[in-house]
């Protein structure tokens, strides 16, 4: 039986909760990769004005994701760039699907983004990152 927080890769089941290679690339990203807040907290969707941004919202530069632009983040309250999650979205409008990287989040926040993103056109799936392996990828 599969577990809920794993996925099937060939014929193993990953459990993402606790596969260090996964969290530790995604260190490694966010750690060597400038921040670029597009969107600040308060900002309103641009073509759905009525979606408010509760959270800084922006990109990784220098990364690629499905849709073509850098890879997503949320940017929590502390600023920190420590990796607390990943949010999968699929979107039925775009008919795309996307990963949101959660940095420095607390859980009111992410509960604030998966409203967000929680919509008629889109929905979202949490994956949490264990506590005891949270790190703050920040490089100066």
């Amino acid at each position: 039986m599969l577990k809920p927080s794993g996925i099937i890769l060939g014929f193993k089941i990953v459990d993402l909760r606790s596969s260090a290679s996964f969290w530790d690339y995604l260190e490694k990203l966010v750690g060597s990769s400038p921040l670029i807040i597009d969107r600040p907290v308060g900002t309103p969707h641009p073509r759905y004005p009525e979606l408010v941004y509760p959270l800084d919202y922006g990109f990784l530069e220098g990364t690629v994701s499905a849709d073509g632009g850098g890879i997503d983040f949320w940017l929590g309250a502390s600023g920190s760039r420590a990796i607390c999650g990943v949010i999968m979205t699929v979107d039925m409008l775009k008919r795309d699907i996307e990963i949101k990287l959660l940095l420095g989040c607390t859980g009111e926040e992410i509960q604030m983004i998966l409203d967000f993103h929680n919509t008629k056109s889109i929905q979202a799936f949490l994956v949490y990152r264990p506590n005891d392996t949270i790190m703050d990828p920040h490089i100066d």
